[in-house]
């Protein structure tokens, strides 16, 4: 077996994000954000050199990117203790992501859950910083909101990807719980991490900015995407918040999120308008 990583930069891990859906075994990656060492990599396991070799130059073909590889070889019985070295349990609030393999033995305090983490998903280890930036406004959004009153209201994440967002939402507490992506290979990881999440009931179906807010109104709306789409589509997004709601839009690098705000602050009276930074990332707040 060989693992192979590769060291890029924050905008090469934004474009990547993406682009490992549309290689033909996105389960084979794993992307990782490490806050300590503020860098950002890419992880993957293969049967051969060749493999590796053949499959990066895959990924960086479509993402357009370069990187250094570095190669190790392993024994067939390491392979998941490779995994094991990336992926440590970590938790914001109420909230836990913890790897599958300590499913069991991994003690939650009482009245908080755990979202399973298996890296032959392609779920990552969610320790991003756009993705902890939406958990964050999810988590504010419960207390504001009370969580005896969340498990009625209807949650819905625009670009699911692996669906890590809408299964948080769903083990946050929140009641009806949807998620769409335009790519076919990203909505069947997610379907398949929920089955691994015991929460088949967040559905999961591929649509686009366009035809995915079929259930419109929602009383949360998750948009992790691009800034560039979030600016282009929010005359299509903001519509669909209902009365009282709450937009939570992240994907945003730090020096976008002011045009991001300004697309979406004059095409309704909002309530409040938040922007939160953590590193590079930022998110963007809208309450109805």
């Amino acid at each position: 077996m060989i693992e192979i990583t590769i060291h890029v930069s924050q905008e090469e891990f934004a474009i990547l994000e993406e682009a490992v859906f549309e290689v033909e075994d996105a389960t084979r990656w794993n992307l990782f954000e490490d806050f300590e060492a503020k860098g950002f990599r890419v992880h993957g396991i293969y049967e051969t050199e060749e493999e590796a070799q053949a499959a990066w130059a895959e990924l960086s073909g479509i993402a357009n990117v370069t990187g250094a590889l570095v190669l190790r070889e392993l024994q067939d019985s390491d392979w998941k203790d490779s995994y094991k070295e990336h992926f440590k349990p970590w938790a914001i609030g109420p909230l836990h992501w913890v790897p599958v393999w300590l499913k069991g033995e991994y003690e939650l305090p009482d009245g908080h859950e755990a979202v399973w983490l298996d890296p032959g998903m392609a779920f990552g280890t969610g320790n991003h910083g756009t993705t902890r930036l939406c958990v964050e406004r999810l988590i504010e959004a419960r207390e504001r909101l009370g969580s005896a009153a969340i498990g009625g209201l209807k949650v819905v994440d625009a670009g699911c990807g692996s669906g890590i967002l809408a299964i948080s939402a769903k083990r946050l507490g929140f009641g009806e719980v949807a998620g769409f992506d335009n790519d076919p290979d990203a909505v069947r990881i997610a379907v398949e991490n929920a089955e691994l999440n015991e929460t088949p009931e967040v559905p999961f179906a591929v649509a686009d900015l366009l035809t995915g807010f079929s259930e419109r109104p929602y009383d949360v709306v998750l948009a992790n995407i691009l800034a560039v789409a979030l600016i282009e589509f929010c005359e299509q997004i903001a519509p669909v918040v209902a009365d009282g709601g709450t937009l939570i839009l992240s994907g945003i690098l730090t020096h976008e999120a002011e045009k991001v705000k300004a697309a979406f602050a004059p095409l309704r009276e909002w309530k409040d308008i938040q922007i939160h930074e953590l590193g590079e990332w930022s998110s963007v707040t809208l309450i109805a």
